[in-house]
């Protein structure tokens, strides 16, 4: 049953798209607006022979680039809720994970996207805009290696999904769904995008209450963060637990879906571990006292959207080393004093 949508006025109609390509061209048309305006969307179907990476090319990629230091690199496949789960989306994600599990694919991949970016001149430049000096290639291979992630794009949920995600620890940890809807009133439209994309990258809320984790659920425990992760970025959070530890036993580092949080009152701090560039840590604090503090480490700031989705000031430090983590402790030791 179609939905519709009354703004100003006007009577906007959920519209069906016809074919998966019509749904794409969607998506291309409007990534700015659907991913942000620190996102590079690249569609891939018309420009990369599927055969020339054992036919699993995906319908596009996505570099979100808001933390150049640290960016998030997505495979992205649309998919029309018409399709069959099992015989069509399943067999095609699977592809995909199996795809960032092989380093020589990911090579490949980005070494057949490449010229793509090349030959495409405001492509080309968009990246040099973001990267100033930096070498478009080894960024894009590093994106790959260090952030694995699925963009499953649909146009309604589909009613398998919920308990694969569940159920299936890569699926879980990879695949994130959007649905997309578009509503029309003659010439006009309006696009709906649930969840917000930004709210996709963060996770679930912090401070909203989720259901217990049933039998047969993914355990998000400190295994299911740092499973394929390089031993530096292991090395990284267990110096930062045994050294908050030692300094007060009663925190609690909680593992959820996206993040561990730090624990004291409440959460003050948020760890979201990476493949291989180390552990990005946002804290409940102003960006200003975590800078003077921080020296050798890059602190990101966090726009006010990202502020408002944590509840309060909060900055974010990526550690790509155990080096001066005296810093970076000392930093975490003071949202307990402040209340948290």
């Amino acid at each position: 049953m179609r939905s519709v949508v009354f703004h100003n006025g006007k009577r906007f109609v959920e519209f069906n798209h016809a074919s998966e390509r019509e749904f794409e061209t969607v998506i291309k048309s409007s990534a700015k607006l659907l991913f942000g305006a620190s996102t590079i969307y690249i569609d891939l179907k018309a420009r990369i022979s599927s055969a020339a990476l054992g036919m699993s090319i995906p319908d596009g990629l996505l570099f979100d680039l808001k933390n150049i230091d640290s960016p998030d690199f997505y495979l992205v496949e649309v998919e029309l809720a018409k399709h069959d789960f099992y015989r069509h989306i399943f067999p095609q994600v699977t592809k995909f994970i199996a795809f960032f599990r092989n380093a020589q694919a990911r090579s490949q991949l980005i070494e057949k996207v490449f010229p793509v970016v090349q030959a495409d001149k405001q492509l080309e430049q968009e990246f040099k805009r973001f990267l100033k000096h930096r070498e478009i290639f080894k960024f894009m291979k590093d994106a790959a290696d260090d952030s694995q992630n699925i963009l499953l794009i649909m146009d309604d949920m589909k009613p398998e999904l919920p308990e694969i995600l569940k159920t299936y620890t890569e699926w879980n940890k990879m695949v994130r769904p959007l649905i997309l809807r578009e509503h029309r009133c003659g010439e006009e439209r309006i696009l709906s995008l649930s969840p917000d994309f930004e709210s996709v990258e963060l996770g679930e809320r912090p401070g909203v209450k989720t259901e217990e984790q049933e039998p047969g659920e993914v355990p998000h425990d400190e295994e299911y963060h740092l499973q394929g992760t390089d031993q530096k970025v292991r090395d990284i959070y267990h110096a930062i637990k045994s050294r908050m530890l030692t300094f007060n036993p009663n925190l609690r580092f909680n593992p959820r879906k996206y993040y561990i949080s730090i624990v004291h009152k409440k959460n003050f701090a948020y760890l979201y571990v990476r493949k291989k560039k180390g552990v990005w840590i946002t804290i409940m604090l102003p960006e200003a006292t975590i800078r003077a503090t921080v020296k050798h480490h890059p602190v990101r700031s966090e726009p006010e959207t990202v502020q408002k989705f944590y509840g309060g000031d909060c900055a974010s430090i990526i550690v790509e080393n155990t080096t001066d983590l005296d810093e970076v402790i000392e930093v975490l030791k003071k949202p307990i004093s402040a209340g948290y």
